[in-house]
């Protein structure tokens, strides 16, 4: 078995960020995992900005990531119990300003665009998508 060792300050570093919270926030609050156009679609920031975003989250071992073809989707890490409360304390921060509600929203109906449960139409926000995948 592999024991990953990280500090909490990492975790908390990574957590510093208002994007990130709200990356971790949204695959805490759904369950899910996500391909990074999903997350492009459902946080409408440019891929660039959230492929850091991400990387920074799998570095402090908050995510883990699986490729599928030209597909890597990103879960959290789960089953270890501190991450799980903490995931749980992000769930249960107030959305003062409904930003999380609309980034909800967006991931359900992102989500729908599924074939066999799995993203296979890249980027679909126009003004997004221009950089490419």
């Amino acid at each position: 078995m592999h024991t990953v060792q990280v500090k909490p300050q990492e975790i908390f570093q990574a957590l510093a960020d208002p994007t990130r919270v709200r990356i971790v926030r949204l695959l805490a609050e759904t369950g899910e995992e996500s391909c990074l156009c999903e997350l492009v679609d459902s946080l409408l920031e440019p891929q660039y900005k959230l492929s850091r975003h991400v990387k920074v989250l799998r570095q402090a071992g908050l995510l883990s990531a699986v490729k599928e073809g030209r597909w890597v989707y990103h879960r959290l890490v789960e089953g270890i119990p501190y991450l799980d409360r903490l995931y749980e304390a992000l769930r249960l921060l107030p959305d003062v300003d409904g930003g999380f509600a609309h980034d909800v929203e967006r991931f359900r109906q992102r989500m729908c665009l599924r074939e066999d449960g799995r993203c296979r139409i890249g980027i679909q926000t126009p003004e997004l998508a221009a950089g490419g995948e």
